[in-house]
């Protein structure tokens, strides 16, 4: 480990150095020095203060042989390895290999499932408990495509979420989320349960995933919904089929076909990295297969129960009673806690079990 990071250490202060001569002038080759080296600073940093509390601590142990100064050393030395050993589990902790993915942009697809008019609705809640949870981070969001039940909900909503770090945070949200409440419609006050699956996809450029023209069919339509003369007159929507894989992506919201299919072509490309992405990990079983692409999973992640005002995520154990504040966004503890539980995960630790926790079913 100290090798690798001797390595890291000197490519640092050879990015300083390249920084410091300008690149020839070219600003982008500075940009890119910038970025690789605020990657590594937290390691140097980290690197730096670990190889100082070496040198303390022999210096330390030295003493020790000295009678008049024993007692002093020893405590010293003690208090030195305990410093060693807090900078040996960071440094491991920042040598993890990052996901490539995670400093890229989202795209969110969050679907009703079983419940009929309440699982819509609760897909809407869901949706403005995203975006405003993005609000408070400062990351923008932008509806891509959507189908709403008529009532206030939502059979489908598909939207991109932009800002530094947005798959890193989301990409925990993934699976099968359920509600149990007592629907506006149900006189009689008895508690139902809805679900909706969430999906999250790292938006992927062209240049990471090339899709032949062959490969993809395309058909246009007239727009459905709400637009006005333009969308009932002309074929602007858009489907596109993958031929190969089956996928299928509509895209209607936009007031141009140009403009339709260049969304479409953003969610399949998503699409399909993803699916490479999870079939890649399934094959190799190198970590625990991320469920994330189409949404279906058979088990629930997360739990929000109006009655006891309690979200639990079953992932982890972690529940908070404060039902109403998780729906406008702050849902942090359990992003926290599903990120360091990964990290544990590749660091040696155990995969993520779902947690038994007391339910109210219908």
């Amino acid at each position: 480990m100290l090798d690798k990071l001797a390595g890291i250490e000197a490519r640092y202060e050879e990015l300083n150095n390249l920084m410091a001569a300008g690149a020839g002038g070219d600003y982008s080759k500075i940009t890119e020095y910038a970025k690789e080296r605020a990657s590594l600073e937290a390691i140097v940093v980290a690197y730096r203060a670990y190889t100082t509390v070496l040198k303390d601590l022999e210096g330390a142990r030295q003493l020790l042989a000295d009678p008049a100064l024993a007692d002093l050393a020893a405590d010293e030395v003690r208090g030195l390895e305990q410093q060693q050993a807090e900078l040996e589990e960071r440094l491991k902790f920042l040598l993890i290999p990052k996901d490539p993915r995670d400093e890229k942009d989202v795209i969110m697809e969050i679907r009703a499932g079983a419940g009929g008019d309440e699982a819509g609705i609760f897909a809407a809640d869901l949706f403005r408990m995203y975006t405003r949870y993005a609000e408070e981070r400062r990351w923008k969001t932008e509806i891509l495509s959507q189908s709403d039940t008529g009532v206030g909900g939502y059979k489908e909503v598909i939207f991109e979420v932009r800002g530094q770090g947005a798959y890193s945070r989301l990409k925990f949200e993934s699976g099968v989320h359920r509600v149990q409440r007592v629907p506006l419609t149900e006189s009689s006050g008895r508690i139902h349960t809805s679900t909706a699956t969430v999906a999250v996809l790292a938006e992927v450029a062209e240049v990471d995933i090339d899709i032949p023209d062959r490969d993809v069919k395309l058909d246009t339509y007239r727009s459905s919904g709400a637009g006005g003369q333009n969308v009932q007159k002309n074929a602007t929507a858009v489907r596109l089929t993958h031929l190969p894989t089956g996928m299928v992506v509509t895209c209607q919201d936009e007031r141009s076909l140009i403009q339709n299919r260049l969304r479409a072509m953003s969610i399949l490309r998503a699409r399909l990295y993803e699916f490479e992405v999870a079939k890649r990990q399934q094959a190799e079983a190198a970590e625990r297969r991320s469920q994330v692409g189409s949404g279906e999973r058979s088990e629930k992640i997360r739990t929000y129960n109006y009655p006891q005002s309690r979200v639990t995520d079953h992932r982890i154990g972690v529940s908070s009673y404060n039902l109403p504040s998780v729906i406008d966004g702050n849902i942090d503890q359990f992003i926290d806690e599903l990120s360091a539980r990964a990290q544990a995960e590749k660091l040696g630790g155990s995969a993520l079990t779902p947690v038994a926790v007391e339910d109210d079913e219908e």
